[in-house]
């Protein structure tokens, strides 16, 4: 009956040592969903912060370098043509990075996902 006893205590702590096992495991993958949540949802909320101030000072400037301009040309007209133009050139200029903006993104988001 020893050999019996025996085995049923070594199955027993191999049960007991499993579900510790998977209760960690468990508790690491819920810690580590939560982080990248956490981490996801802060990066949005800056992002949203800091987009919003931007937006609002570019629109100030693109608003007050075009009446300068237009003081200059001395045409409001072709002022914000111009302006417009250059805005173009602008998003023209970033669809041509386009595949370098995406691959530094990815980079970037690889390195914070899955370390």
């Amino acid at each position: 009956m020893g050999v019996f006893e025996s085995l049923n205590n070594t199955s027993n702590k191999a049960v007991d040592i499993s579900e510790q096992f998977y209760r960690k495991t468990q508790e690491y993958y819920r810690l580590k969903v939560f982080h990248q949540l956490a981490s996801t949802t802060g990066m949005f909320s800056k992002l949203f912060i800091l987009g919003s101030l931007a937006f609002l000072g570019l629109l100030f400037l693109t608003i007050g370098g075009t009446l300068y301009l237009a003081e200059v040309l001395n045409s409001l007209i072709y002022a914000f043509l111009l302006v417009g133009g250059i805005f173009f050139l602008i998003v023209l200029i970033l669809w041509r990075l386009r595949k370098n903006i995406d691959n530094a993104i990815v980079k970037k988001m690889s390195q914070k996902f899955f370390n």
